[in-house]
């Protein structure tokens, strides 16, 4: 069995041990270096990734958090490494295609290890305008599926779907209410839950 590295966890004297119980000796760091970088090349080719994306791939195939650290120091200074640029692609993505509010899209940066005054950055491309038509797209659409659904079933499911997605409450109530209106609906079970 050889040993490909690894964070220490559980490992006598943090190295592991083969199936016959002796001691394996630590892994040679020039070795691990080179797996690191091309665990992050093999991410990096797939799509981009955050900082922290790549420092997870690395640790999950048993990279030593400190040779990790130095190869991400490494990609940063080569310009491989780019939250800003991968938060700004991610938020066009994922709001043009698959309709997502500012409120979803600065969870998922988050939760992808992006700073927040970078996840402020990117999802501030994202004006008022531009969350509210692509709103009203996904309305529309959900509405050719209702057809026979009665009209308090179609409110609540179409500003559901409008809050899953990251919108803010009011203007899920508002784009709803104008869309039903628009197609002739009586929105009225609408106007007694949120003011004008």
């Amino acid at each position: 069995m050889t040993y490909r590295g690894g964070r220490g966890r559980g490992r006598r004297a943090g190295f592991g041990s083969d199936e016959e119980g002796h001691d394996l000796p630590p892994p040679d760091p020039v070795e691990e270096q080179k797996r690191a970088k091309e665990i992050c090349f093999t991410q990096l080719a797939a799509q981009p990734r955050t900082r922290l994306e790549l420092k997870n791939a690395m640790l999950r195939k048993e990279i030593a958090e400190d040779i990790a650290e130095l190869v991400l120091v490494k990609f940063d200074k080569a310009g491989l490494i780019d939250d800003a640029a991968f938060a700004e692609i991610w938020v066009r993505s994922r709001h043009t295609y698959n309709g997502l509010g500012r409120r979803a899209l600065a969870m998922e940066l988050r939760r992808k290890g992006v700073a927040d005054e970078l996840v402020t950055e990117a999802v501030a491309a994202v004006d008022d305008e531009a969350e509210e038509d692509r709103a009203r797209e996904l309305v529309r659409k959900k509405l050719r599926g209702m057809v026979g659904v009665d009209e308090t079933a179609k409110i609540r499911r179409l500003v559901g779907a409008l809050a899953r997605k990251g919108y803010a409450g009011g203007m899920a109530y508002q784009v709803v209410r104008e869309e039903l209106r628009s197609l002739g609906e009586d929105a009225s079970s609408l106007d007694d839950a949120v003011p004008e």
